[in-house]
């Protein structure tokens, strides 16, 4: 299936400049957003994942489905302040500033088997956070997931110690 066809670029948004790939346009054709998280999924069942996992808000809606598809768990990892028990939190820089991600404490077990399911990889930083953030907790990361990379961000390398796998690259 031709998947790149099925994602919009929206022109300078949301700032001048930007190349908006949006992914809206591959999740309501039934057909592509099965055939992509199959796509997706079936690259990792031979390692036995015990967890899924991926950042907010887009993250959530390739991860959890790679979830149902693997027979595994899902752990969302979140913004500060969204989850109501005992959290582990990672501060992570952006382009301009600083951002955190937060996950419940018993999230994981060690030794766990966890994927890292994200949208959209660009320069690397919220997932490499994601990554180190479920490590800290004692889980494995046994590979890392993207429906889109952007190749010319480099955020491949951030992630070098990992497998890498993205169905569509811009």
């Amino acid at each position: 299936m031709d998947f790149k066809s099925r994602i919009r670029t929206v022109p300078d948004f949301p700032k001048p400049g930007i190349s908006f790939k949006d992914i809206t346009t591959l999740l309501k054709d039934r057909e592509a957003f099965h055939a992509a998280i199959e796509a997706l999924a079936s690259h990792f069942e031979p390692m036995g994942v015990d967890m899924v996992t991926g950042p907010e808000a887009r993250g959530y809606i390739f991860a959890s489905a790679m979830a149902y598809r693997l027979n595994a768990g899902f752990v969302p990892i979140r913004k500060p302040g969204k989850l109501p028990y005992k959290t582990r939190g990672i501060s992570y820089q952006l382009e301009y500033g600083e951002d955190r991600l937060e996950v419940h404490e018993d999230a994981f077990e060690p030794g766990q088997k966890v994927l890292v399911v994200d949208d959209l990889l660009a320069t690397g930083g919220t997932i490499r956070a994601t990554i180190d953030l479920v490590e800290s907790l004692g889980a494995r990361v046994v590979g890392v997931a993207f429906l889109i990379e952007l190749t010319e961000l480099g955020g491949r390398k951030r992630l070098q110690d990992h497998e890498v796998f993205s169905l569509i690259q811009f």
